[in-house]
């Protein structure tokens, strides 16, 4: 039912992240399979995909990607986000009455401090993208990268939320300096 896709350069923590997050999916069988777009990693990247069974491809042309994903719906995430708990349900829910795109709710408890929400660029896939298969090929062209495919495109919000990869970042970042 699901293909979910993630894109990385030397985000060997934080792949481990999303990964661990994406367990309760593949254990309710609506993973079929993790395909992680791999920008040259000279960390550990490849060994944390390989060993959650992920694909893990350092050449490729995103057309081919789209086409030969094995689920029906694509779940586009950045390393380090972290889909919280009902998230599979929350999917499930959706993909079974819309055919439109989706994006997660932003977590409540991990929100940018006042100041800094204004004047930055959000990223495309901050809240992850969801999209039917066939709308992401017909999106999709060559040369474009996963915060292509989710740009500018009108959302449904699924009742679940989503732990931004700026979160693990800064959660990191603080553990680090303390």
């Amino acid at each position: 039912m699901l293909t979910i896709i993630i894109e990385c350069r030397d985000n060997e923590a934080e792949l481990a992240q999303t990964l661990s997050a994406l367990v309760p999916g593949a254990v309710e069988g609506v993973v079929r399979e993790v395909v992680v777009l791999d920008h040259g990693s000279r960390d550990g990247s490849a060994r944390v995909a390989d060993a959650a069974g992920c694909r893990f491809l350092t050449s490729w042309d995103m057309k081919d990607v789209v086409r030969a994903a094995r689920g029906d719906w694509l779940l586009l995430l950045e390393p380090g986000a972290r889909p919280m708990t009902g998230w599979v349900d929350a999917i499930v829910d959706h993909v079974s009455v819309s055919a439109g795109p989706a994006r997660f709710t932003g977590s409540r408890n991990h929100r940018r401090p006042f100041l800094k929400r204004f004047g930055r660029r959000v990223s495309p896939l901050e809240q992850g993208y969801l999209v039917s298969k066939r709308q992401a090929a017909a999106a999709v062209r060559t040369g474009m990268s996963l915060s292509d495919i989710a740009k500018g495109t009108k959302t449904f919000s699924l009742v679940a939320e989503i732990v931004p990869a700026w979160a693990i970042r800064a959660m990191r970042a603080q553990l680090v300096a303390g």
